[in-house]
């Protein structure tokens, strides 16, 4: 793991009662307790809480953090990644989600498949016939047998190829012959779905005739009119109890036969799977990540066949409290362009930490070994990402909570950041942009002497155009080798993490007013508070070293 690093708690794990009215005075009591409990970055609930800045969202109606937990997706479009072709979103579910083109992935490494001729001879008279070929492990159709008439509509001439045998539903089987005529074809999975299916709609709309959901082809339905027309109906006829009876459903048979969509395992088809892998060896039989890619289960590397590309989607995201959009991409499949983006970089003022480095100390800080029960100092940055001044108000406890705690001081916890202003206006302005620590600019001492200031409590360290670093003093904990002999050492538990709950006071334009006060300068005040964790190093075990 790489230090130091900062992670982001978003408030939404802290609500428990976000939708129940009656709760109020509840909710109101948590979020006080939960304002003056520390938050524990090492209870098992914050792995789920906590975020780097750029993962984050921000609401502007809500003025506060969203992380993809309180957060609502909705597609906005389904397009192929291959052929980028939009597919409307009423013929998916009919296509199995798949791209119905010339777009199919090798069956052996899953790398995109080229149409390519036999006809080498005379490449320029587009001849056939025609195979999948691909181009990265050299794998063909032609180890499966399969050929095509066509360069184009590839997706259909695989159809018909896979096409499931014609068949007669159980009603129309006349005699024994025909069903025993039927068990003799070797179907695929496809077609003894399609007989399993036949059957048991067959079966179902027989016995429950009377269901309001049931359609005249024997499918359920919930969501056509004429469903609703009959569950209507129900409650609108006279009867006992203004209901209208409904008689005890038929009991339901089971399929039989193969006809019906019943077929028994083969001990023949087995013996013959036994005989080729032994044949074959493991070479020839299919890895977990190829069988992964197949639409059916297959043994070997010869039953692989090629699959239409999955289709890929472009999604909005919505506040889950207001419903307001957050991310919003533009409609169209070649742009990667965003209509609405509103990312909490721009929001939140983001923090770094950094060794202090100091002429007369001899060595640097190695923030991957930080040696217990010695005061060490690091420097943390905020940068104000927004166009206004803020205030910021730092407040950490003075002992990190775990079983090893250390200590931590923060030597100016409370001062301003100045706007995100443009760089152009502060060099016309005569300002450097920088501005030493507050050590410089009460005693009026050179800027030779700065190298050499000490830090002290209430002064920050150095400041900039639209950021601030102050000095934060930590004592790591003492983590001994012999309290490891005796229980173990959690995952993590030597790394130094320090909670600190960041609030930011700004002004920032008044919400809804109207169009005539627009040229007025109305302000509010407004206020974001919010944990965050800051992962300062591992610490050095007493008799040891850093794990």
């Amino acid at each position: 793991m790489a230090y130091p690093y900062s992670y982001y708690s978003c408030p939404c794990t802290d609500i428990s009662h976000r939708n129940d009215p009656t709760a109020e005075s509840i909710q109101s009591a948590d979020e006080e307790e939960g304002e003056q409990k520390t938050f524990d970055p090492r209870n098992p609930r914050a792995n789920f809480s906590l975020y780097p800045l750029d993962h984050l969202l921000w609401c502007e109606d809500c003025h506060d953090i969203r992380c993809p937990r309180c957060t609502v997706e909705e597609i906005v479009c389904w397009y192929c990644p291959s052929c980028l072709f939009e597919v409307p979103s009423s013929i998916v579910k009919s296509d199995g989600n798949r791209c119905t083109r010339n777009c199919f992935n090798c069956p052996a490494c899953t790398a995109p498949l080229a149409v390519s001729t036999l006809d080498i001879d005379n490449p320029g008279l587009n001849t056939g016939p025609w195979i999948l070929a691909c181009e990265y492990c050299n794998w063909t159709s032609l180890d499966i047998n399969i050929q095509f008439e066509k360069p184009n509509n590839i997706y259909g001439q695989l159809a018909r190829l896979y096409q499931p045998q014609v068949f007669k539903t159980p009603s129309k089987v006349s005699n024994e012959t025909e069903a025993a005529e039927d068990s003799d074809i070797e179907l695929t999975h496809d077609a003894k779905f399609s007989r399993l299916k036949a059957f048991y709609q067959n079966q179902m709309s027989n016995s429950n005739s009377s269901n309001p959901l049931m359609t005249p082809s024997g499918e359920l339905s919930y969501n056509s009119p004429s469903s609703v027309a009959r569950i209507v109906s129900l409650y609108t006829s006279t009867g006992a109890h203004g209901k209208k009876p409904i008689g005890a459903p038929a009991i339901m048979r089971e399929s039989i036969d193969p006809s019906e969509g019943l077929f028994a395992i083969d001990p023949a088809a087995e013996a013959e799977s036994v005989r080729r892998q032994h044949e074959q060896g493991w070479d020839g039989t299919v890895s977990t990540a190829q069988q992964a890619e197949q639409l059916h289960p297959v043994r070997f590397i010869d039953d692989l066949k090629p699959t239409a590309t999955l289709l890929r989607t472009k999604r909005s995201k919505r506040c889950r409290t207001c419903r307001h959009i957050l991310v919003k991409p533009e409609a169209k499949v070649q742009s990667t362009r965003y209509k609405i983006k509103l990312v909490a970089n721009n929001y939140v003022p983001a923090m770094t930490v950094k060794p202090l480095q100091t002429p007369s100390a001899t060595s640097t800080l190695d923030l991957a070994a930080l040696p217990p029960l010695k005061a060490s100092q690091i420097l943390l940055t905020l940068t104000n990402p927004m166009f206004d001044p803020i205030k910021v108000t730092l407040a950490t406890p003075s002992q990190t909570p775990g079983r090893f705690s250390s200590r931590v001081t923060i030597l100016c916890p409370q001062f301003s950041i100045g706007a995100n202003t443009d760089v152009w206006d502060e060099a016309l302005s005569g300002n450097d942009g920088k501005a030493k620590g507050s050590n410089n600019s009460k005693t009026g001492k050179p800027a030779s002497e700065s190298e050499t200031r000490v830090a002290e409590a209430g002064k920050i360290w150095e400041k900039g155009r639209n950021w601030t670093t102050v000095v934060v003093e930590i004592v790591p904990a003492a983590i001994e080798v012999k309290v490891l002999l005796d229980e173990d050492l959690d995952e993590d538990e030597d790394v130094l993490e320090i909670p600190v709950f960041v609030r930011v006071e700004y002004e920032g334009d008044e919400i809804g007013r109207s169009a005539a006060e627009n040229n007025r300068e109305r302000r509010e005040k407004r206020e974001l508070a919010y944990w965050c964790v800051l992962g300062v190093g591992r610490i050095v075990r007493l008799g040891g070293r850093a794990s």
